[in-house]
């Protein structure tokens, strides 16, 4: 175990509850705005301090509210990647990499030349944040944190300050860096679509508390609690009772639902993403809805579907080649809810 947090902080109105644990991995914090995921990343760094709980790191007690231990953030050995980057204006890219050394700078050059050569930042040491891209001044701030070594590195919104067009290539760009480091990496975000692609593992944080946590395409796939199944980014959810072993009825479409998986008495909710919808010819067939047009969503390449069924909405995305195609621009008579889609929800 590499690094374990179970920690509690109150303020007014709000709470924050957390408890995992990673192992030389990359993890993931999902949650809304608000939720406490920053605050996660500012007690494991010292910035904040817990009101109770346990942060131990490579087996060294960073925090134990029992035993009165709380070490300072720079004898924590913890890499934290600020929004905006916080590198120094004034300084060049050289000089901002091997600013948190305590080194002579003949004794930092090494390190430094090192570090421009992981980051592939060759030609730009001598430059100043202000004459560097977005991605750049990202890789700077990067290797300033790889320079002394931290054993755990996070990542607070590394994406948030970056135009949209930019964001896909910077997030290859940042996974192929973190493959270089061998300690623990928290990225905290608001997009499931960063968190995916990034992380191996995956902690949910809904309004304070950590709800559910454990491989990312795991969760993605089958996300057991109603608020992992909003968060990343399940459009269709009706409250749901359970009417047999593999059968549950969705309240607010009107349906009952076949199941691939053993309906538990814990269920409450039913969901389906959009992308899991299917077209149907005839009633008969298993899941299927009778459907109309409500309104129609587009976007660049997809058409997002809000049908009516019974006593309620679905989201539904196809392809527009889909629509064009197979479809000829009409909407079915019916719609399928496959069984082995449906993910059941406490």
């Amino acid at each position: 175990m590499s690094l374990y947090v179970d920690i509690t902080k109150k303020f007014k109105g709000f709470s924050l509850t957390v408890k995992f644990n990673t192992d030389k991995e990359r993890m993931g914090l999902l949650g809304a705005s608000g939720c406490g995921k920053s605050m996660t990343l500012k007690c494991i760094a010292g910035i904040e301090k817990p009101d109770e709980g346990r942060i131990i790191l490579n087996d060294r007690t960073l925090f134990d509210s029992k035993k009165k231990i709380d070490l300072p953030p720079q004898q924590r050995k913890v890499g934290y990647l600020f929004q905006n980057y916080a590198l120094f204006p004034n300084m060049t890219v050289e000089e901002n990499i091997g600013c948190g050394l305590k080194k002579s700078k003949k004794e930092k050059k090494p390190r430094v030349d090192q570090m421009i050569e992981l980051l592939h930042l060759k030609g730009l040491k001598t430059r100043y944040p202000m004459q560097l891209s977005g991605g750049q001044q990202q890789r700077v701030a990067l290797a300033r944190i790889f320079a002394y070594e931290p054993d755990v590195l996070m990542l607070d919104e590394p994406f948030s300050a970056l135009d949209a067009y930019l964001k896909e290539n910077l997030q290859q760009e940042l996974s192929s860096v973190l493959k270089e480091y061998n300690g623990d990496t928290i990225i905290v975000s608001h997009n499931r679509d960063e968190i995916y692609s990034l992380c191996e593992k995956i902690a949910i944080i809904d309004a304070g508390s950590l709800v559910l946590t454990g491989n990312t395409a795991d969760i993605f796939q089958k996300p057991v609690r109603l608020a992992a199944a909003r968060l990343t980014g399940c459009k269709n959810i009706s409250r749901a009772k359970k009417v047999s072993d593999y059968e549950v009825e969705a309240l607010d479409w009107g349906i009952v639902l076949k199941t691939d998986e053993m309906v538990s008495a814990y269920v409450n909710y039913v969901g389906i993403r959009a992308h899991d919808i299917k077209a149907a010819k005839i009633e008969t067939e298993e899941n299927t809805v009778p459907c109309s047009l409500l309104r129609i969503a587009e976007s660049p390449f997809e058409k997002n579907i809000i049908v009516n069924c019974n006593s309620g909405e679905l989201w539904w995305k196809i392809s527009k080649a889909y629509w064009i195609n197979n479809l000829k621009e009409e909407i079915p008579e019916y719609i399928r809810l496959p069984k082995s889609s449906l993910m059941l929800l406490e």
